[in-house]
C-alpha cells in the first residue's frame, strides 16, 4: 500500500489573512518504508512572508521571489498524490492552505477523507501529553538534530518514522537490518525455521499437579 507523508510551509498562520504556501514536500511510503519517490518544490506565494513564518522556516521574500508559482506544479502535485492515503501532522492546517491554493486555480480540493492525521493519532493514543512532532520524536526517539528550522522535507521524514511508531509498526530500517543479516549469513528468517526446545514432565511432576488440582478444589469447594 502506498501512502504519502506531506508538509508545507507557509507565509502565516491564516489562510482567511491571505496567507499562501511557500514549500511542499512529499515522501511516497510502499508498505511503510520509503521510496526514491518525492516531490519536494518552493514556492513564489505572491505576498510577503511574515515575521513570524520566516522565524520558523527562514525562506526570505528574495528567495521565494525566483520559484515557481503554484499553477504552475499544481498538476505534478496532483499527479503525485493521486489514489494515495496523505498522511499529514495536524492535517487541518495543511489542507486549509492546499486546498485554498487548489481553488483557486479552480481544481479539485483534497478529501478530508484522504487524509491520516498524525495529530489525532497521538491525541488518541497520548491523551493529555505532549504531541507536537519535536515531542513525538523525542517520545520515539527519533534523532530531530538536523531539525534547526521547520523545512518540508526533514518534517516529512521525521513524520514517516512518527507515523510507524504510532501505528504500533517497527521502523522498517529493523527490516534492512534483518534482511542484510539473512544475505550476510544465509539465514532464512521464514517461520518453518524458527523453533524452541519442547521440555515434557515427569511422570512424577504429572501425579504431583493431579494432586495439588485435587487439594485446590476440595479447598474451594468447602470454603
Amino acid at each position: 500500500m502506498k501512502e504519502i507523508v506531506l508538509d508545507t510551509e507557509t507565509t502565516g498562520l491564516l489562510v482567511k489573512e491571505g496567507h499562501r504556501i511557500v514549500e511542499i514536500g512529499c515522501i511516497e511510503l510502499d508498505n511503510l518504508v520509503p521510496t526514491k519517490n518525492i516531490f519536494h518544490v518552493y514556492l513564489n506565494p505572491e505576498r510577503k512572508v511574515s515575521q513570524k513564518a520566516l522565524d520558523v522556516h527562514g525562506y526570505t521574500d528574495e528567495f521565494l521571489s525566483r520559484k515557481k508559482k503554484f499553477y504552475e506544479i499544481a498538476d505534478d502535485f496532483l499527479k503525485f498524490i493521486e489514489n494515495k492515503k496523505i498522511i499529514i501532522h495536524n492535517a487541518e492546517f495543511d489542507l486549509a492552505f492546499l486546498n485554498n491554493e487548489l481553488s483557486i486555480i479552480g481544481k479539485k480540493k483534497i478529501e478530508v477523507s484522504n487524509v491520516v492525521d498524525t495529530l489525532d493519532l497521538a491525541r488518541n493514543k497520548y491523551p493529555g501529553s505532549g504531541n507536537s512532532l519535536d515531542a513525538l520524536c523525542k517520545r520515539y526517539r527519533i534523532d530531530n538534530s538536523r531539525r534547526t528550522k521547520h523545512t518540508a522535507l526533514i518534517d516529512c521524514e521525521l513524520l514517516s518514522r512518527v507515523y510507524v511508531n504510532l501505528i504500533d509498526q517497527k521502523e522498517p530500517k529493523l527490516n534492512f537490518e534483518e534482511e542484510k543479516l539473512s544475505k550476510e549469513k544465509n539465514i532464512n528468517f521464514s517461520p518453518k525455521n524458527y523453533f524452541k526446545k519442547i521440555v515434557f514432565p515427569s511422570e512424577q511432576e504429572i501425579v504431583d499437579h493431579k494432586n495439588f488440582l485435587k487439594k485446590s478444589l476440595k479447598k474451594n469447594y468447602f470454603n
